[in-house]
Order: C-alpha cells, then structure tokens, then sequence
C-alpha cells in the first residue's frame, strides 16, 4: 500500500474482517489496529506522504502480530519523552501506546528498508468461541 488516509481506513477494515475470520474478539482486533495505525503514521513522519510500505496483520498461537515495512532503514523509531496522560502535547504519545499494547516490538533491517515487529498478547476474551 501507499501510505494515505483513505488506505490506512481500508487496512483497518481488512485488519478488522481478518482477525474476527480468525475467531478473535474486538478489543485485540482494536487494538492491532491501533498499532498498525501508529507504525503506518511513524513510517510516513520517517519517509514522506504516499510512502510504498507493506503491512502485515497476522493471528497467530500467542497473539497477533503487526508487522510494517518502510523503504527507510536509517530512520528508527524514537520515543519521546511524553506521559500518556499530557492533556498539553499534541502528538509523540504512539510509541507509548504500542509500548504498552505490544511488549517487546523490534525493528528489523531488510535489505530494502526495516520492519517494524509487533506481538499483540492475547488476553481474557479476545478468543471467540
């Protein structure tokens, strides 16, 4: 996908209609779209508007990973020094969030760019059936 509004709402969509296909509930699926939001919205701070990224939104055994891939390996991630609860900043609050939603994230490089790797645990409720 290139990076834009109107496919960031489709692959929330696709995120959506796949995961609940897998068997899983809401709030995990929510909440990958939360990640898979922010990791697109970090890449297109990184590398530009309309930048080519692959993303990937998988169920697995123990969660649900989110992987993002920019052209951009030189460009990392960095958090920013803001609380969750600032009530005054306007922004640098999304790593924070996939801190919490995804323990453990990992950027890998690749031969063209990096990956950005999530693992969204499950928890009590996200498993249907």
């Amino acid at each position: 996908m290139n990076a834009s509004a109107a496919h960031l709402r489709s692959l929330r969509a696709l995120a959506d209609k796949t995961l609940c296909a897998a068997g899983l509930g809401g709030g995990i699926s929510d909440a990958a779209q939360l990640v898979a939001s922010e990791l697109i919205g970090n890449a297109v701070r990184a590398c530009g508007d309309h930048v080519p990224l692959v993303v990937e939104v998988d169920a697995e055994e123990s969660g649900v990973s989110v992987k993002v891939h920019d052209p951009m390996g030189d460009r990392l991630p960095s958090r920013r020094p803001i609380a969750l609860d600032d009530d005054k900043s306007e922004g640098g609050r999304g790593l924070g969030l996939v801190d919490i939603l995804a323990p453990g994230w990992t950027v890998r490089p690749t031969p063209v760019g990096k990956q950005v790797v999530c693992r969204l645990p499950y928890s009590e409720g996200d498993l249907r059936g």
